[in-house]
């Protein structure tokens, strides 16, 4: 034995309360309640209000500005006349900058200026309102109409013009990039993708690094992205590239069908990179079943059959590029398509 005695009921300094007398016990705990307001410089000097509301319609006439600069870049840079590889990537970078800063500032102006028009001028007082979880009486719901009235009354817009009318200046002007740039989407293709920068002769280059290639430089189960000779020196580099792109492959010959042979180069074949269902790049190659995907919607095309869909929305086979060797042994495309590339929805005339 330890000679340890329990301690009586109450000996630890707090009191014990038997279960029938829980009411008698002292009111231990106040409801803080809501912490006391601190008013804002706004809230107490008519000139900091008055300088706020400035703040906010300069950020609002920022955004405004934004969304005029990125119509201007956009209407003022064209890409509609010959130019230079260099050139068209000079302007490209241009429009790309100046669309991007002007909807920075369109978007950032409204958004930084509603949260400091809200942090400085717009009431912050906290109220505290019981849940009800029934219907409130018509007293109840006239008063909450009531209070959203005041509310509206007390956010300024009818006391402050110069907020409200920049704001609707701001708001009126930023959705004009979206509607322009969505808009123009470039007219329907027509009988443009019947033609490409292939002609026969070409040698085949690859991309980027623009070299040309031998039958030797590839192994059974390559693959390379092609684009043709002179391209680089396009006047409409992008457009004619975007029609001009190239997969190369090389497979076995004797895994290729009588259709696709008469094109092919011992056992090297070019097929469009343009998928014929919506335009995508049509990249993925699965050497073990010699098939070619399509990332967007799964288009899936069989290269050892001419490129024939096996799956997916597509509807039409990829079409082939002709190739052969030159005097140099360089792969080269013995003519252009004799098909329309990219998508079978359009009419081509």
């Amino acid at each position: 034995m330890s000679g340890h005695t329990p301690a009586p009921p109450g000996a630890s300094g707090r009191e014990v309360v038997p279960a029938d007398r829980a009411d008698a016990l002292p009111e231990r705990f106040e409801n803080p309640g809501l912490p006391a307001h601190r008013l804002r410089m706004a809230d107490v000097d008519a000139k900091a209000a008055k300088r706020a509301e400035r703040q906010v319609a300069t950020l609002f006439g920022i955004s405004a500005i934004g969304t005029l600069l990125t119509l201007v870049v956009y209407f003022t840079v064209k890409f509609d006349t010959p130019m230079s590889f260099m050139e068209h990537l000079s302007r490209l970078r241009i429009s790309t900058t100046g669309i991007g800063v002007g909807l920075f500032l369109a978007l950032f102006g409204i958004g930084v200026g509603a949260v400091h028009w809200a942090k400085t001028l717009m009431p912050d007082e906290e109220r505290v309102e019981d849940r009800h979880l029934l219907r409130g009486s018509e007293q109840d719901r006239d008063d909450a109409v009531t209070i959203l009235k005041e509310g509206a009354s007390e956010s300024g817009l009818g006391r402050r013009p110069l907020i409200r009318n920049s704001l609707i200046g701001a708001m009126a002007l930023v959705p004009l990039p979206a509607v322009v740039l969505l808009r123009d989407t470039g007219p329907m293709p027509g009988n443009d993708l019947s033609t490409t920068f292939w002609k026969a002769g070409m040698r085949l280059l690859t991309d980027p690094q623009l070299q040309p290639v031998r039958p030797q430089d590839m192994r059974i189960g390559s693959v390379v992205h092609i684009v043709p000779q002179g391209l680089d020196t396009a006047p409409n580099y992008l457009e004619e590239k975007a029609k001009s792109a190239v997969l190369l492959l090389r497979l076995d010959p004797s895994d290729l069908d009588l259709k696709s042979q008469p094109g092919a180069y011992e056992g090297i074949v070019a097929y469009s990179k343009i998928c014929t269902h919506m335009g995508c790049p049509v990249a993925l190659y699965e050497q073990q079943t010699h098939h070619l995907l399509c990332p967007c919607h799964q288009s899936t095309f069989d290269v050892t059959q001419d490129c024939k869909v096996i799956f997916g929305p597509a509807k039409r086979p990829l079409p082939q590029l002709a190739i052969t060797v030159d005097a140099d042994g360089y792969l080269v495309a013995k003519h252009g398509f004799t098909e329309a590339v990219g998508p079978s929805f359009w009419e081509r005339g």
